[in-house]
């Protein structure tokens, strides 16, 4: 396999960052200390290269029909500006990705087609996947889907002190664009950047927990957001992350990773995302039935497995893949763990068969063979105070 390069990777090796294979791509697993970093993202600030993530548009007058059908979501719902996590699954209701949507305010002639514009952000290692199947089941639909990962860059600043900082960057006139942008929603605004303005998609959205926001920007563009983003911080405001410290504050989130919480092998019920899946909206859309059929058989409900918090009682962490018993029996499987840098004790997200799954429920991780207690806890493990 060909490595892959964000148009950051100058900016990492600057900064001595450790690079590690990532859905093909070479990206920063920490620049120092991955403790430190995702300390940093909790009390202050830390800045992400996202750039690994694919962007797909997907533009024209059946652009929301065409996403009701190709994803589980009622996509057409969505208000312009804002933004949707959904999946696409395949016929049998297999996971294919988790993704995020936004929808963009329609540009008359947009292209050949004009009308309604979206925008699908697909995870890095399924990236060309989910771009091949949108492209397949827009036959029929008056609909352009277009592929620019290969053209953008994403940057994320997370943390309490995200908003303050991003306000560096923007001019005052239109600081209202930035104050006022909710959770999950999506604007326009111009960053100061090389003594000019320039227009760039800022998201209220992230993977951390906390508040923060990323922002979309043309390849050749990108080097000069990332310094100017180091160079308007003070010490200790803004401090570059890797996916070690990405990994630990999404795991303390309660969020899913691809690979290890969803999987092709996996359903929506399983990992206790049935409320993403609307089965409800008119019309067929991809893996209808299968998910239909799979929910009226109690997946994740009363049958199967379903996916759980687990609190450990205990020092030592599970890590993915660990069985977890009850009274010295299987019963799930470890899908993340390690230790919470922000709690202080371990924690994991497990598989764990339906009639084990309530809060409080006292479980075993076998770790390589020692029983270690855990119990069931609420998700997230971490919510961070408003």
């Amino acid at each position: 396999m060909v490595e892959k390069y964000t148009a950051l990777h100058e900016e990492h090796k600057k900064l001595g960052a450790s690079f590690t294979d990532f859905g093909g791509w070479q990206m920063p697993l920490k620049y120092s200390s991955e403790l430190a970093e995702h300390h940093a993202v909790r009390k202050s600030a830390g800045l992400f290269d996202l750039s690994h993530m694919g962007e797909v548009w997907v533009t024209g007058p059946d652009a929301a029909a065409f996403l009701d059908y190709a994803l589980v979501g009622k996509i057409s719902a969505m208000a312009v500006g804002k933004a949707k996590y959904s999946l696409i699954c395949n016929e049998d209701g297999g996971i294919m990705d988790d993704l995020i949507i936004y929808r963009r305010p329609a540009v008359p002639g947009d292209g050949e087609v004009g009308g309604d514009r979206f925008l699908v952000v697909p995870n890095a290692g399924n990236a060309d996947v989910v771009a091949a199947a949108l492209a397949e089941r827009a036959s029929g639909f008056n609909v352009q889907v277009n592929d620019a990962s290969a053209d953008t860059s994403l940057i994320a600043v997370q943390g309490p002190r995200a908003q303050e900082l991003l306000l560096r960057l923007v001019p005052a006139a239109q600081h209202e664009l930035v104050t006022g942008l909710k959770y999950y929603a999506a604007v326009e605004v111009p960053f100061l950047v090389g003594g000019a303005g320039q227009d760039l998609l800022l998201a209220r959205t992230g993977y951390t927990g906390e508040d923060g926001f990323e922002i979309f920007v043309p390849n050749d563009d990108a080097p000069a957001l990332w310094q100017a983003l180091v160079a308007i911080a003070e010490d200790g405001e803004l401090t570059p992350a890797g996916l070690a410290s990405r990994d630990s504050l999404r795991l303390e989130a309660g969020m899913p990773l691809y690979g290890n919480e969803l999987s092709l092998q996996g359903d929506p019920f399983a990992a206790g995302l049935g409320p993403v899946v609307a089965l409800s909206k008119e019309g067929d859309f991809v893996g209808k039935a299968a998910l239909a059929a799979r929910k009226e058989a109690g997946a994740g409900t009363t049958a199967g497995r379903r996916l759980v918090g687990l609190k450990g009682l205990g020092r030592r962490a599970g890590r993915a893949h660990y069985p977890v018993l009850k009274d010295g029996n299987v019963v799930g499987e470890v899908t993340s763990g390690q230790p919470s840098p922000t709690l202080g004790y371990p924690i994991a997200l497990a598989c764990v068969d339906v009639a084990f799954t309530d809060v409080g429920t006292s479980l075993d991780i076998d770790l390589r063979g020692k029983a270690e207690p855990f119990e069931v806890v609420d998700l997230p493990f971490y919510k961070r105070a408003k």
